[in-house]
Protein backbone atom coordinates (compact mmCIF):
# COMPACT_ATOMS: atom_id res chain seq x y z
CA UNK A 1 0.00 0.00 0.00
CA UNK A 2 2.95 1.80 -0.18
CA UNK A 3 4.29 4.40 2.72
CA UNK A 4 1.84 4.96 5.93
CA UNK A 5 0.60 8.19 6.51
CA UNK A 6 -1.65 8.68 9.34
CA UNK A 7 -5.18 10.02 7.90
CA UNK A 8 -6.66 12.19 10.35
CA UNK A 9 -10.50 11.86 9.47
CA UNK A 10 -11.91 8.59 8.02
CA UNK A 11 -15.24 8.24 7.14
CA UNK A 12 -17.05 4.71 8.28
CA UNK A 13 -18.56 2.97 5.55
CA UNK A 14 -21.56 1.59 7.85
CA UNK A 15 -23.11 5.40 7.63
CA UNK A 16 -25.15 5.12 4.64
CA UNK A 17 -24.22 8.49 3.46
CA UNK A 18 -20.91 7.21 3.00
CA UNK A 19 -21.95 3.40 1.85
CA UNK A 20 -24.03 5.28 -0.81
CA UNK A 21 -20.23 7.39 -1.73
CA UNK A 22 -18.31 3.79 -2.35
CA UNK A 23 -21.29 2.29 -4.09
CA UNK A 24 -20.85 5.85 -6.88
CA UNK A 25 -17.77 4.34 -7.87
CA UNK A 26 -18.19 1.32 -10.73
CA UNK A 27 -15.46 -0.57 -9.33
CA UNK A 28 -16.60 -1.00 -6.01
CA UNK A 29 -19.94 -1.79 -7.24
CA UNK A 30 -18.91 -4.46 -9.08
CA UNK A 31 -16.42 -6.23 -6.71
CA UNK A 32 -19.09 -5.94 -3.26
CA UNK A 33 -22.06 -7.15 -5.55
CA UNK A 34 -19.93 -10.47 -6.96
CA UNK A 35 -18.25 -11.03 -3.37
CA UNK A 36 -21.99 -11.46 -1.57
CA UNK A 37 -23.03 -13.45 -5.16
CA UNK A 38 -20.67 -15.42 -5.10
CA UNK A 39 -19.33 -15.04 -8.52
CA UNK A 40 -16.28 -13.69 -9.61
CA UNK A 41 -16.25 -10.13 -10.66
CA UNK A 42 -15.35 -10.48 -14.30
CA UNK A 43 -18.58 -12.18 -14.58
CA UNK A 44 -20.32 -8.85 -14.11
CA UNK A 45 -19.26 -6.88 -17.33
CA UNK A 46 -21.31 -3.59 -15.91
CA UNK A 47 -23.63 -2.44 -13.21
CA UNK A 48 -25.79 0.18 -13.58
CA UNK A 49 -27.08 2.74 -10.56
CA UNK A 50 -30.97 3.03 -10.77
CA UNK A 51 -33.19 5.78 -9.18
CA UNK A 52 -33.90 4.82 -5.46
CA UNK A 53 -37.50 5.92 -4.96
CA UNK A 54 -39.60 2.85 -5.92
CA UNK A 55 -42.82 4.12 -7.53
CA UNK A 56 -46.44 4.52 -5.71
CA UNK A 57 -48.60 3.71 -8.20
CA UNK A 58 -52.16 5.02 -5.50
CA UNK A 59 -51.70 8.02 -2.72
CA UNK A 60 -51.86 6.07 -0.01
CA UNK A 61 -49.01 4.06 -0.84
CA UNK A 62 -46.10 3.90 1.77
CA UNK A 63 -43.54 5.47 -0.45
CA UNK A 64 -40.15 2.99 -0.89
CA UNK A 65 -36.63 4.43 -1.18
CA UNK A 66 -33.44 2.77 -0.95
CA UNK A 67 -29.75 3.20 -0.06
CA UNK A 68 -28.46 1.69 -3.16
CA UNK A 69 -30.43 -0.01 -6.23
CA UNK A 70 -28.10 -1.60 -8.85
CA UNK A 71 -28.89 -2.77 -11.97
CA UNK A 72 -26.65 -6.11 -13.33
CA UNK A 73 -26.08 -6.82 -16.91
CA UNK A 74 -28.48 -9.70 -16.90
CA UNK A 75 -31.83 -7.42 -15.47
CA UNK A 76 -31.23 -8.48 -12.11
CA UNK A 77 -32.08 -5.71 -10.11
CA UNK A 78 -30.44 -5.29 -6.58
CA UNK A 79 -31.37 -3.46 -3.44
CA UNK A 80 -28.73 -2.95 -1.36
CA UNK A 81 -28.97 -1.25 2.14
CA UNK A 82 -26.86 -0.90 5.55
CA UNK A 83 -29.02 -0.49 8.73
CA UNK A 84 -27.18 0.73 11.67
CA UNK A 85 -30.23 0.80 14.61
CA UNK A 86 -31.72 -2.05 15.66
CA UNK A 87 -34.80 -3.09 14.25
CA UNK A 88 -37.27 -5.44 14.92
CA UNK A 89 -39.33 -5.65 11.84
CA UNK A 90 -36.38 -5.41 9.12
CA UNK A 91 -37.41 -8.77 7.70
CA UNK A 92 -40.99 -7.33 6.62
CA UNK A 93 -39.33 -4.10 5.71
CA UNK A 94 -37.12 -5.36 3.17
CA UNK A 95 -39.49 -7.99 1.87
CA UNK A 96 -41.37 -4.56 1.48
CA UNK A 97 -39.16 -3.00 -0.77
CA UNK A 98 -37.99 -6.54 -2.64
CA UNK A 99 -41.58 -7.03 -3.12
CA UNK A 100 -42.13 -3.59 -4.91
CA UNK A 101 -39.31 -3.91 -6.92
CA UNK A 102 -40.19 -7.04 -8.00
CA UNK A 103 -44.08 -5.80 -8.95
CA UNK A 104 -42.52 -2.20 -10.62
CA UNK A 105 -40.98 -4.36 -13.11
CA UNK A 106 -44.43 -4.51 -15.11
CA UNK A 107 -47.35 -2.34 -16.12
CA UNK A 108 -50.89 -4.11 -16.81
CA UNK A 109 -51.45 -6.06 -19.83
CA UNK A 110 -47.25 -7.24 -19.67
CA UNK A 111 -46.23 -10.66 -19.41
CA UNK A 112 -45.63 -12.45 -16.65
CA UNK A 113 -41.92 -13.46 -18.41
CA UNK A 114 -40.89 -10.18 -17.99
CA UNK A 115 -40.34 -10.32 -14.99
CA UNK A 116 -36.33 -10.59 -13.92
CA UNK A 117 -34.55 -11.66 -10.81
CA UNK A 118 -34.50 -9.10 -7.34
CA UNK A 119 -32.10 -9.34 -4.68
CA UNK A 120 -32.27 -7.85 -1.09
CA UNK A 121 -28.32 -7.42 0.07
CA UNK A 122 -28.98 -5.91 4.07
CA UNK A 123 -25.84 -5.07 5.66
CA UNK A 124 -26.82 -4.78 9.69
CA UNK A 125 -24.86 -3.21 12.34
CA UNK A 126 -27.37 -5.40 14.87
CA UNK A 127 -27.83 -9.35 15.36
CA UNK A 128 -31.10 -10.12 13.20
CA UNK A 129 -30.91 -13.95 14.09
CA UNK A 130 -29.87 -14.30 17.72
CA UNK A 131 -29.08 -18.12 17.88
CA UNK A 132 -27.50 -18.34 14.80
CA UNK A 133 -23.64 -17.98 14.85
CA UNK A 134 -22.75 -17.14 11.04
CA UNK A 135 -22.74 -13.61 10.15
CA UNK A 136 -23.60 -14.33 6.47
CA UNK A 137 -27.20 -15.64 5.62
CA UNK A 138 -28.86 -16.15 2.34
CA UNK A 139 -32.35 -17.36 1.71
CA UNK A 140 -34.59 -18.15 -1.15
CA UNK A 141 -38.22 -19.54 -1.45
CA UNK A 142 -37.76 -23.64 -1.21
CA UNK A 143 -40.16 -26.56 -0.09
CA UNK A 144 -40.46 -27.35 3.67
CA UNK A 145 -39.29 -30.65 3.06
CA UNK A 146 -38.02 -31.91 -0.07
CA UNK A 147 -36.11 -28.28 -0.66
CA UNK A 148 -37.27 -27.57 -4.01
CA UNK A 149 -36.27 -24.54 -5.51
CA UNK A 150 -39.67 -22.63 -6.06
CA UNK A 151 -38.64 -19.69 -7.98
CA UNK A 152 -34.90 -18.26 -8.10
CA UNK A 153 -36.80 -14.49 -8.81
CA UNK A 154 -36.98 -13.72 -5.16
CA UNK A 155 -33.43 -13.60 -3.31
CA UNK A 156 -32.54 -12.15 0.51
CA UNK A 157 -28.74 -11.83 1.77
CA UNK A 158 -27.72 -10.77 5.28
CA UNK A 159 -24.81 -9.92 6.43
CA UNK A 160 -24.56 -9.15 10.55
CA UNK A 161 -21.57 -7.05 11.54
CA UNK A 162 -21.65 -7.20 15.06
CA UNK A 163 -21.03 -11.11 15.03
CA UNK A 164 -17.68 -10.08 13.64
CA UNK A 165 -15.98 -9.53 16.91
CA UNK A 166 -17.75 -12.75 18.61
CA UNK A 167 -16.93 -15.39 16.21
CA UNK A 168 -13.81 -16.44 13.97
CA UNK A 169 -14.71 -17.47 10.45
CA UNK A 170 -12.91 -19.21 7.50
CA UNK A 171 -11.52 -16.48 5.00
CA UNK A 172 -13.52 -15.51 2.04
CA UNK A 173 -13.78 -12.17 0.00
CA UNK A 174 -16.98 -11.48 1.47
CA UNK A 175 -15.74 -12.14 4.74
CA UNK A 176 -13.27 -9.05 3.66
CA UNK A 177 -15.96 -7.19 2.81
CA UNK A 178 -17.83 -7.37 5.60
CA UNK A 179 -14.50 -6.33 7.73
CA UNK A 180 -14.26 -3.16 5.67
CA UNK A 181 -17.67 -1.84 5.73
CA UNK A 182 -17.48 -3.01 10.00
CA UNK A 183 -13.93 -1.20 10.32
CA UNK A 184 -13.40 2.08 11.99
CA UNK A 185 -9.89 2.86 12.26
CA UNK A 186 -7.26 3.61 9.33
CA UNK A 187 -5.19 0.36 9.82
CA UNK A 188 -8.38 -2.16 9.88
CA UNK A 189 -8.97 -0.36 6.01
CA UNK A 190 -5.28 -0.71 5.09
CA UNK A 191 -5.76 -4.56 6.42
CA UNK A 192 -8.06 -5.19 4.16
CA UNK A 193 -7.38 -3.28 1.07
CA UNK A 194 -4.05 -5.31 0.98
CA UNK A 195 -6.50 -8.58 0.63
CA UNK A 196 -8.57 -7.24 -2.36
CA UNK A 197 -8.16 -5.23 -5.77
CA UNK A 198 -11.79 -3.82 -5.58
CA UNK A 199 -11.73 -3.44 -1.68
CA UNK A 200 -8.16 -1.66 -2.54
CA UNK A 201 -10.18 0.73 -4.39
CA UNK A 202 -13.25 0.78 -2.03
CA UNK A 203 -10.45 2.51 0.35
CA UNK A 204 -9.06 5.01 -1.88
CA UNK A 205 -12.77 6.05 -2.56
CA UNK A 206 -13.04 6.43 0.75
CA UNK A 207 -9.45 8.20 1.72
CA UNK A 208 -11.06 10.89 -1.10
CA UNK A 209 -14.62 11.12 0.24
CA UNK A 210 -13.26 11.82 3.58
CA UNK A 211 -10.94 14.10 2.43
CA UNK A 212 -13.70 16.41 1.25
CA UNK A 213 -14.73 19.63 3.34
CA UNK A 214 -18.22 19.43 2.15
CA UNK A 215 -18.81 15.42 1.97
CA UNK A 216 -17.17 15.48 5.49
CA UNK A 217 -20.07 18.21 6.47
CA UNK A 218 -22.99 16.07 5.00
CA UNK A 219 -21.55 12.49 6.58
CA UNK A 220 -20.83 14.47 10.50
CA UNK A 221 -24.58 15.82 10.12
CA UNK A 222 -25.92 12.24 9.04
CA UNK A 223 -24.12 10.90 11.91
CA UNK A 224 -25.60 13.50 14.39
CA UNK A 225 -28.97 12.75 12.59
CA UNK A 226 -28.87 8.73 13.66
CA UNK A 227 -27.10 9.44 17.43
CA UNK A 228 -30.40 11.78 17.46
CA UNK A 229 -32.31 9.23 16.42
CA UNK A 230 -30.90 6.05 18.64
CA UNK A 231 -31.32 8.30 21.60
CA UNK A 232 -34.87 9.49 20.75
CA UNK A 233 -36.23 5.24 20.04
CA UNK A 234 -34.06 4.45 23.25
CA UNK A 235 -35.89 6.69 25.32
CA UNK A 236 -39.23 6.63 24.37
CA UNK A 237 -38.84 2.90 24.65
CA UNK A 238 -37.53 3.41 28.62
CA UNK A 239 -40.55 6.02 28.87
CA UNK A 240 -42.80 3.27 27.45
CA UNK A 241 -41.64 0.68 29.47
CA UNK A 242 -41.67 2.88 32.41
CA UNK A 243 -45.74 4.21 31.79
CA UNK A 244 -46.67 0.80 31.74
CA UNK A 245 -45.09 -0.59 35.15
CA UNK A 246 -46.24 2.83 36.77
CA UNK A 247 -50.04 2.65 35.84
CA UNK A 248 -50.88 -0.52 37.39
CA UNK A 249 -50.39 -3.07 34.28
CA UNK A 250 -48.86 -5.46 36.77
CA UNK A 251 -51.60 -8.03 35.56
CA UNK A 252 -51.00 -7.67 32.40
CA UNK A 253 -47.86 -7.70 32.02
CA UNK A 254 -47.51 -10.87 34.19
CA UNK A 255 -49.74 -12.27 31.60
CA UNK A 256 -48.03 -10.91 28.58
CA UNK A 257 -45.07 -8.71 29.19
CA UNK A 258 -43.24 -10.07 26.45
CA UNK A 259 -46.73 -8.88 24.32
CA UNK A 260 -46.51 -5.62 25.67
CA UNK A 261 -42.33 -5.23 24.92
CA UNK A 262 -43.10 -6.29 21.06
CA UNK A 263 -45.43 -3.74 21.08
CA UNK A 264 -43.32 -0.94 21.58
CA UNK A 265 -40.79 -2.52 19.25
CA UNK A 266 -43.27 -2.52 16.71
CA UNK A 267 -44.51 1.07 17.79
CA UNK A 268 -40.82 2.64 17.36
CA UNK A 269 -39.92 0.37 14.03
CA UNK A 270 -43.51 2.28 12.63
CA UNK A 271 -42.12 5.59 13.45
CA UNK A 272 -45.07 5.84 15.62
CA UNK A 273 -43.24 6.33 19.07
CA UNK A 274 -46.53 9.24 20.15
CA UNK A 275 -48.58 5.78 20.87
CA UNK A 276 -46.35 4.38 23.19
CA UNK A 277 -48.08 6.04 26.45
CA UNK A 278 -51.40 5.53 25.05
CA UNK A 279 -50.51 1.79 24.38
CA UNK A 280 -49.18 0.91 27.84
CA UNK A 281 -52.00 3.23 29.55
CA UNK A 282 -55.13 2.36 27.95
CA UNK A 283 -56.00 -1.05 27.66
CA UNK A 284 -58.70 -1.30 25.29
CA UNK A 285 -56.48 0.99 22.77
CA UNK A 286 -53.85 -1.62 23.66
CA UNK A 287 -55.88 -4.56 22.50
CA UNK A 288 -56.57 -2.84 19.12
CA UNK A 289 -52.96 -2.92 18.81
CA UNK A 290 -52.78 -6.49 19.84
CA UNK A 291 -55.19 -7.40 17.31
CA UNK A 292 -53.59 -5.03 14.64
CA UNK A 293 -50.41 -6.16 14.50
CA UNK A 294 -51.44 -10.00 15.89
CA UNK A 295 -49.55 -10.10 18.86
Amino acid sequence: MGEHIKIEFIMKPKVDFCFKELMEEKEVRRGFTAAVLHIHPSEIRETILLPTNLRVKYEEDKLGILDVRVLLNNNTQIDIEIQVSPFPLWPERSLFYLGKMYTDQIEKGDDYGMLKKCVHIGILDFILFQKEEAFYSCFHMREDTSGILYTDKLEVHILELPKLKTYDYPETELLDWAKFMNAERQEEFEEMAEKNEYIGKAYKTLKNISADEKKRLEYEAREKALRDHNYLMRSNWEAGVEAGKSEGLKEGMKRGEGRVNQLIQILIAKSRTDEIEKAVNDTEYQEKLFEEFKL
